[in-house]
């Protein structure tokens, strides 16, 4: 360690600093992720450490900084003091890296009580539902949790929490961009500069200078989400009292489960509310249901649920009936929507209807995040945006609303178009 010298950014060396959250966020090539495993490397030299290398989603180690850490270790002339398997790095000082994906095990890591560091990389895709388990379990004394992104949506839930409100005490917060970072490749720069002659000022400023997104690429929706915002369809949205709330699910007991909660008053789609959790039974989205005090009407559920589950030797559809005639106020109708044989006649039917749609901006505000970011995929050998939606967490709560579609597909005469925001709404809003 004595001779051990590392340059950092400066806006960086906070990093060294006490601070329970500590986040950078910028454009490509700041040297973010870089530093964080360099800080990292050097504390866990000084003393004893358990680090949490962590992501929403982390389908392999390949998608973790695993590698990141390795190349940072060697660059430092550090090999001999690490001990590196395919998925866990130590030292010499027992330190120790360990990687993991929070989306479908935030509720099963114990791991994270006893961690000195938490990173998160790639922070803007960290949803609500998994830092408000995150953050109570990462309970060490003098404990901190770091988070690194380029930032996307305006309203992802970090940027809102850390950037676009006051974040938490305690916290420290920067933004780093490449003329930030003193080490700027020149390969970098030349696509930089191709950047700044090839893509619109909006692109630019996106990948290098870190700014936000009115819409990721390839984004579903993204039209009808635009339109929503310009004529002010996500808002406050009163409960109409006497009208039944429908529910519309997507199933999942390994990966997701989602819920829109909805009433329909004249020709407007009114969604109260949003529901979503994974890894979990049909009781406890049962239990859910019941704990709203909703007066409910249809529960519209995928073809899939007439399919038996061997655990609970029934489907979900017999499950939810059942729970109907032991609680009558929990509505009177099951429905089997059925499947559309091409999954993009249930986008367009679900772009149909999204002109009538008006969402609660609170109750609803992690689905429409979802819906945000439910995207076509990349082929995987040309890189461009193909024709088929990606499977992945944010396609759940897309396939609900996708039920909610293609149940009321049919088309309903055409209404004047709300006005831009300027409008007051309290004509059918009420006081």
């Amino acid at each position: 360690m004595a001779n051990l010298k590392v340059e950092l950014p400066e806006k960086l060396q906070f990093l060294f600093e006490p601070y329970r959250y500590k986040v950078a966020k910028g454009g490509r090539g700041s040297s973010k992720s870089w530093t964080f495993a360099k800080v990292l490397i050097i504390m866990c030299l000084q003393r004893k450490m358990l680090i949490v290398c962590a992501r929403e989603i982390q389908a392999s180690i390949g998608d973790s900084v695993h590698r990141l850490l390795v190349s940072q270790i060697e660059q430092m002339g550090l090999r001999d003091q690490f001990h590196i398997t395919k998925d866990t790095i130590q030292n010499n000082m027992g330190s120790e890296f360990i990687f993991k994906g929070l989306w479908q095990n935030v509720d099963n890591i114990k791991s994270l009580e006893g961690a000195d560091v938490v990173w998160i990389e790639e922070g803007n895709l960290t949803s609500k539902h998994t830092w408000k388990k995150l953050t109570p379990t990462v309970r060490k004394d003098n404990s901190e949790i770091w988070v690194s992104y380029n930032p996307e949506l305006e309203d992802d839930y970090l940027h809102e929490l850390f950037v676009v409100n006051n974040p938490p005490r305690n916290s420290k917060v920067v933004h780093i961009d490449y003329s930030d970072n003193a080490w700027f490749p020149d390969v970098l720069e030349q696509e930089r500069l191709e950047s700044l002659e090839r893509d619109t000022p909006e692109e630019y400023a996106h990948i290098w200078e870190g700014q936000c997104v009115a819409a990721i690429e390839g984004a579903i929706f993204a039209k009808e989400l635009i339109l929503m915002e310009r004529e002010d369809r996500a808002t406050r949205v009163p409960i109409q009292a006497g009208v039944p709330v429908h529910t519309f699910w997507d199933l999942g007991e390994s990966d997701s489960t989602a819920i829109w909660f909805v009433q329909i008053v004249g020709l407007e789609f009114r969604i109260i509310d949003f529901y979503q959790s994974n890894g979990q039974k049909m009781p406890h989205y049962i239990e859910v249901l019941a704990d709203k005090s909703y007066r409910y009407g249809e529960h519209c559920l995928p073809h899939d649920a007439e399919h038996n589950q061997i655990a609970a030797k029934s489907s979900i559809k017999l499950q939810l009936q059942e729970a109907l005639r032991n609680n009558p106020k929990l509505g009177e109708l099951v429905r089997i929507v059925a499947r559309t044989p091409k999954k993009a006649l249930a986008i367009e039917a679900a772009r149909a209807i999204f002109p009538r749609c008006v969402f609660d901006k609170d109750r609803c505000k992690e689905g429409l995040q979802m819906l945000k970011r439910y995207a076509y995929a990349r082929d995987s050998v040309s890189g461009r945006v193909g024709k088929q939606p990606k499977h992945d967490m944010y396609s759940h709560p897309a396939d609900a609303f996708l039920t909610f579609a293609q149940h009321h597909k049919k088309p309903l005469p055409d209404k004047p178009k709300r006005k831009a925001k300027q409008r007051s709404r309290s004509g059918w809003m009420g006081s």
